[in-house]
């Protein structure tokens, strides 16, 4: 039977810890990339990608026309179907079609790439 110490299995939680870890903040980094272009599309501050909350404002402000919007995701549960709303309106601001808007609600990470540096211009917002 093979025992393990106390310290090995220390050793083995803290490398799956730090693992993850770094995958959370590679995750991180790539939202941040994606969201800079976005921004940057729609004729917005990149850096605003990186500062809390003021992100959410500009996103908001691109999808919605109003970026006050976003204290809505404050509402629990009401905060699902306005993130599913801003997700198809972030859709039809850059002219894609309901598809995208599903693969941006379903995969965000990886839409939010595509449609960053995708040649996708910002319309605007259409009544």
């Amino acid at each position: 039977m093979n025992y393990y110490s106390v310290d090995q299995q220390a050793g083995a939680s803290a490398g799956m810890s730090t693992g993850v870890m770094i995958f959370y903040l590679l995750i991180a980094v790539v939202g941040i990339v994606a969201l800079w272009k976005i921004f940057t599309k729609a004729n917005e501050a990149g850096w605003a990608s990186i500062v809390p909350l003021y992100n959410a404002y500009v996103l908001f402000k691109i999808t919605w026309g109003n970026g006050w919007y976003f204290l809505l995701m404050l509402i629990p549960c009401v905060n699902f179907v306005i993130e599913i709303i801003t997700m198809v309106k972030l859709a039809k601001v850059f002219g894609k079609s309901t598809g995208f808007a599903i693969g941006l609600i379903l995969l965000s990470p990886i839409f939010m790439l595509i449609l960053a540096f995708d040649d996708s211009e910002y319309i605007g917002i259409q009544q």
